[in-house]
This record gives C-alpha cells, structure tokens and sequence, in this order.
C-alpha cells in the first residue's frame, strides 16, 4: 500500500520521536486509506477534505453571504458535504480562493494525515502557503506536516504508550471516539504488526480507553 519514500519518510520520524512505525503508518491508512496523491488537472495534489463551517467563521460581510449562496460554507460543522471526487474537492477549494484565499487554504485538510491548514501557525510554517506547499512537495512533505501536528498537540506519549483511544482524542476530537476512529486504528495497527487485534484490544482495556 505504501511506496518507498512514504516508508522511509515514516521511518525516520518514528525513530527520531521513539514510536513504532505501525503506529504512524495506522494513522496515515485511517486518515487517507495510504493514497497519497490525486491527479487534478494533470497535476499531482494531496488529498484534501473542505470544512465549510471553518470558511464560514473566518469570513464575514459580503464575502460570508457569497461563499454561504455558492455551497462553500455554513455556521454548522457537516452542513457542507464534501464529494467523493478530489477533483471535486480541489473545485471546491478553488472556488473558495476566489473569495478570500487565506481563509480558504485554513479551512481544508490535506495530506495523509489530513491535518487542517488552519495549524499553520501552531505547526511552526510562516504561512498557509508554506504549508500547503510542504503538503504538495512530496509524501515526505505530507508525512511532516501530520508528526508536527502531534508533536505540537502533545500526542507523542499517546503513541508510545499504544494508548488509541487517548490519540483518538487529541487528534480527531470526541467525535472520533463516537465514530469509532480507535477500533480501526488499533485493527490498522494489528494488521502491519501481526498481532491479534484481541491482544491489541486488551491493552486499551488496561489503560482505561474505552
């Protein structure tokens, strides 16, 4: 599923922050089932996912009505419901530039951790651009931009540790708990190690992670 320079890339940032590789590699086949680009317009680009509710709250005036009639953004996180196609997904995206660049950039996910450009300060880029051109560089880009944003939101023990359920939290929210973004994490994670996802399943058990 995953090619060298994604591999390699893994490779050394779990041995740089001591976690086992399995555990990031679970991470980025949740986040983006281990593609890591799509072809848009003869171009190779990351995977993105467009969060509407984050357009809505950065924009205001004018250029909120306008990206509210044209389908791009609402107050109510879901409301905006993202195409299967990634095509479509850039259009989106595109689309939303027109109306204010910056706050369209911030308002989607990208690459196979699917980390919000909205982080960009907190992930330590001097800009939306910056990020969103590390996340379009190459795999090895992408897979950065996801281990600063665990490194930046204090989820570095929680993978040592195996601890899913408490990842699960710091990364994906409470709604991944609901979504059952733990279970398949940990099924991930038994399917690259070999281990049975029971064995796996009873360790988030003693550490008190339902």
């Amino acid at each position: 599923m995953f090619d060298q320079q994604t591999v390699n890339a893994v490779r050394a940032h779990a041995t740089r922050l001591a976690i086992e590789e399995a555990m990031l590699f679970a991470v980025i086949e949740i986040e983006s089932d281990g593609r890591t680009f799509e072809l848009i317009k003869g171009r190779k680009e990351p995977l993105i996912r467009w969060e509407g509710h984050y357009f809505d709250q950065r924009l205001t005036g004018d250029e909120r009505d306008e990206a509210r009639r044209k389908g791009l953004a609402s107050p109510r996180a879901g409301a905006i419901k993202n195409p299967a196609s990634q095509v479509k997904r850039w259009q989106m995206l595109t689309d939303a530039s027109r109306i204010n660049a910056q706050a369209a950039y911030e308002s989607a996910s990208y690459g196979v951790g699917q980390v919000m450009g909205a982080h960009w300060q907190k992930l330590r880029f001097a800009s939306i651009d910056a990020l969103v051109a590390k996340a379009r560089e190459s795999v090895a880009g992408q897979v950065e931009i996801m281990v600063r944003y665990i490194e930046a939101f204090g989820l570095v023990d929680e993978l040592q540790r195996k601890d899913f359920s408490a990842f699960t939290r710091g990364y994906n929210g409470p709604a991944g708990i609901k979504g059952g973004y733990h279970l398949l994490m940990a099924k991930a994670y038994a399917s690259k190690t070999g281990k049975a996802l029971a064995s796996v399943a009873s360790g988030m058990l003693r550490m008190g992670s339902q």
